[in-house]
């Protein structure tokens, strides 16, 4: 395996554990809205799916239904879902030497 590879191994590594940071995240503050205790704060959720969770946010918010009314995710969310699939690609293309 060369660098590059490891690299993008390294790299797909660290997605799946924000994933599933985002998505522990998401189901706690679902939790706590029910429970009415403290929240947290929607900044977090954000920041966690812009660092490579958002697409099990998304899909994790859908599933229990949380903030699917709020357009910052609704939107935001595929957006970043977009962006991190196009590196993604961008990556996989570069290892196989198209780029």
């Amino acid at each position: 395996m060369n660098n590059i590879e490891a690299t993008v191994k390294f790299i797909l590594l660290y997605i799946a554990i924000m994933s599933f940071f985002a998505a522990v995240l998401t189901i706690l503050d679902k939790y706590f809205a029910v429970t009415h205790k403290w929240r947290i704060p929607e900044s977090v959720l954000l920041i966690f799916g812009f660092l490579g969770g958002a697409a099990a946010e998304y899909a994790v918010m859908k599933m229990i239904r949380h903030k699917t009314k709020h357009k910052k995710f609704m939107i935001g969310l595929p957006v970043m879902i977009a962006i991190h699939l196009t590196i993604i690609v961008i990556l996989e293309l570069f290892v196989h030497g198209i780029l």
